[in-house]
Order: C-alpha cells, then structure tokens, then sequence
C-alpha cells in the first residue's frame, strides 16, 4: 500500500457554462507569457526596446504550436491514422501531444520571419529568450499531469504519481512522475543559462545552444524512464535518438560560434544604443559648459598674440640707449666746432 503520492486530477477540463477550460491550454497559455515577460526583461537589459520579443512572439508561437502538433502527429500516426481512430483528432491540440523538437524547429522560423522583419539578428533574440522558454517548457509539463500522461514506470515512491484513467490502454497505479522530473530540469536549465550568461557574457546563439545542449541531456535519461508506446531504434525510442542528435548540434555550434565570433553583440536592434557600455568613444553632450569653452578658445583665436618677456623692453636698458645717443651727438658738435 502507497504511503503518499502525486494525485491525478479527476478531469483535465472544467466547463464554465458552454466554454471548456482545459488545463493542458492553460499551462501552454501560462508558458508563453513567462517566456515573453522573462525574454522582454533580458532583451531591454541587452540594449533591445521594450515590446519588440513580444512582437516577435507573435510570430513564433503559433509556427511553435503548429510544428510541435505537427512532430507529434507524425512520430506517432498510429494514434490518429491507423484502422478504429478518428484522423480528426489529430488537429484536437487540446488532448494533449505538443513535439518539443517540432515546437522550436518551426518557433525559431516564425522568430526568424518576425525579426527579420525589424531588422534585428535572430541569434540575439534567441539568446534573450532562451532561459524564458525553459521556464515555459516547465509549465507547460504540468499539462500532461491534468492529461494523466507521459508517466514512467511503476514505482511505490513517495512522490509517485497516481493514474486513475484507463483511456488508451492506462493501467491505473502509480508511476514515476516523468513530467514533474522534466519540469523540474527546466528550471534548472533556465537558471543554468541565465547564470552562464552574465558569467561568460555570452553572445551570437550560444545563450540558446546551452539550453538546448542541457535540455537534450537531461530529456534523454527522462525520455528512457518513459513507457508510454513509441517508435524504437536500436533499442532506443526515437525521442533519446533526437535528443543525441540535437545535443551533438548544439555543442558543436558553440564551439565554432566561439571560435568565429567571441564576446556578444554591441547592438541588438537598429537605432539603439550599444550595451554592456560598448560602443563608440565617448562625446561632448552639447552642454553649456562645453559651449563656454567653445567661446573662449573662439576668444583666444581672435586676440593678437601676447608679447613675451623679450619682446618687452626693460627701463635701464632704455636709459643706456638715451645716454648713448646723446654722447654720439656731442661728439658730432665738437667735430663741427673744430
């Protein structure tokens, strides 16, 4: 008998009159608008206007969501297209089953048309939102709890999940909470990159390659605890496969991104200013007392040189000259006289 566990709700969906809230969608709903305050925040502090990772997001988050249903569907057809099911479910986001890989893969197309756009560098902008997206990530997990899915093996630990639902061929007991091992990973993720950032000033996409290349590590040991069905390789399910892969992808891109572009960008959206204090050399602002010091270097131009201490003659040698002259005059008169 189970001393504790993790409680599955009941339903996954509460009805207000004839409007559904599901909490899958409000996880994913919740996710988005973290990684937009938490991106907004960290792009105004690398010199970026405030609104513009919003704009952006416009972009990216329904290219995210359609590329991550997209994965899904097609890793796993045999839940839609295979003989007894309904292809219809297939567009019904709602039940849950959002590919992870498929959501960034066409979240950063949708970021890259909207920055493009505004003229600013993708690879800044992924930077900035990097450590928000892990955060969304962590949330969004809570939504397979309200779907009881995505559960690992059967376990009698404390903090153990319970399943009660029996659709889609669940056994009812409980299981490894996968989804809270993931959540809780993110978080780590996010805190990782945020720290590694102002630690190493990270710039040019390697802010976003870290938390891929830690994301992947810690989703393929999640991934292996997992037993809901899944397409094998080697004795792998595809998922670990696509972990190593993107993993390998990451490292080896900020290595070369190092290598070919150290430090980060001075400016990260045109018409503002450099950050971190790079930039040009600093310049007069205009101020009062710099045009005090304009008019007095005018003044000096203008005024006739200053006579110097040779060019001022000094009282006895005046005397001298005087007495001189008089004695060659005298002597002039005397000559005349004789």
């Amino acid at each position: 008998m189970e001393l504790a566990f993790i409680p599955s709700p009941s339903r996954g969906v509460l009805h207000l009159g004839p409007i559904p809230l599901r909490g899958y969608a409000f996880c994913i709903i919740i996710g988005v608008f973290v990684a937009v305050w938490l991106g907004n925040r960290r792009w105004i502090a690398r010199g970026g206007r405030p609104g513009t990772v919003a704009d952006i997001a416009v972009w990216a988050v329904p290219f995210g969501l359609i590329g991550g249903r997209l994965y899904h569907v097609i890793t796993d057809y045999q839940l839609y297209f295979s003989e007894g099911r309904d292809w219809v479910d297939a567009f019904k986001i709602w039940e849950g089953g959002l590919g992870i890989w498929g959501a960034i893969a066409f979240g950063a197309l949708g970021a890259w048309i909207g920055a493009r756009r505004r003229g600013i560098p993708l690879p800044a902008y992924a930077d900035a939102v990097a450590p928000g997206i892990a955060l969304a990530q962590a949330i969004g997990r809570w939504g397979n709890w309200f779907n009881q899915e995505l559960y690992g093996k059967a376990t009698d630990l404390p903090w153990a999940v319970e399943i009660t639902s029996t659709t889609d061929g669940r056994v009812p007991g409980t299981y490894h909470p996968t989804f809270l091992y993931e959540s809780l990973w993110c978080i780590g993720v996010a805190l990782l990159v945020i720290w590694a950032d102002r630690r190493f000033k990270l710039g040019h996409g390697r802010a976003f390659a870290l938390y891929v290349a830690a994301y992947c590590a810690g989703r393929f040991w999640i991934e292996y605890m997992r037993v809901d069905d899944a397409h094998h390789i080697l004795g792998l399910r595809l998922n670990n496969w696509t972990a190593l892969l993107v993993f390998l992808l990451a490292v080896v891109y900020m290595v070369l991104s190092a290598r070919s572009r150290p430090g980060r960008e001075a400016v990260v959206e045109p018409g503002t200013e450099p950050s971190d204090g790079a930039g040009a050399p600093e310049e007069s602002d205009g101020s009062a007392a710099d045009g005090e010091k304009g008019d007095a270097d005018a003044a000096d131009e203008d005024a006739p040189p200053a006579a110097t201490a040779d060019d001022t003659e000094r009282p006895d040698e005046t005397a001298d000259g005087a007495d001189r002259a008089r004695d060659v005059k005298d002597g002039a008169d005397s000559a005349k006289k004789g």
